[in-house]
């Protein structure tokens, strides 16, 4: 049965259904169970669904005209390098922008030749992968933040370990080092930037 020429219903419709499904559970594992709990950023949550399903339905529609790897390595090439003129996005969310887009693209364009266990082990792997060097390898990273300190006296060399112990005191971080920048005797303050371990 057709409407102005396009069939109603075929068999794809199913194909398309279970995909889409199989799609959104591995990416809700990738976002939810994996990212969001440590980076607590909601406004990504948005940003990777919506991708995620684009890129599913792009693929799966353009599926049939036989573009699968063209398009595929076009996919990657464009969202593999977005970058918000605003607010450019971190390395991190940056890969797993990356990761959703992959998954979306396996589910998407696996043809009969890939069954549905490899697409399963494909998509398990990927999810055991990021898990693992999430929650199990993950290793402490050094973060850098830059501040406005008062008591300049401290800025000299020789009071070095007293500029830190007073840093560490009014911002409870654990301060490997201290970096500084700019001084305004004038106002008698100086820049700093201070590095510390994340988690501390």
């Amino acid at each position: 049965m057709e409407f102005l020429g396009i069939p109603l219903f075929d068999d794809d419709f199913i194909k398309l259904t279970f995909r889409f499904l199989l799609n959104l559970v591995f990416t809700t594992i990738i976002i939810r169970a994996l990212y969001y709990p440590v980076s607590r950023r909601k406004d990504y949550l948005f940003t990777y669904y919506m991708i995620s399903i684009i890129v599913f339905f792009l693929c799966f529609t353009l599926k049939k005209y036989e573009l699968d790897l063209g398009m595929a390595l076009g996919l990657f090439a464009i969202f593999g390098i977005i970058r918000y003129r605003t607010n450019p996005i971190p390395i991190k969310e940056m890969t797993y922008l990356f990761v959703v887009i992959g998954v979306s693209v396996i589910n998407a364009l696996a043809n009969k030749k890939m069954s549905y266990s490899e697409i399963l082990m494909a998509n398990s792997a990927i999810v055991g992968a990021a898990a693992v060097l999430e929650y199990i390898w993950s290793l402490e990273q050094m973060t850098t933040k830059a501040i406005v300190y008062k008591n300049i006296e401290n800025i000299k060399p020789e009071n070095y370990e007293a500029l830190k112990a007073d840093l560490e005191e009014q911002t409870g971080l654990k301060i490997e080092k201290v970096k500084v920048g700019d001084i305004n005797l004038a106002r008698h303050t100086a820049k700093l930037t201070i590095y510390y371990l994340n988690g501390s």
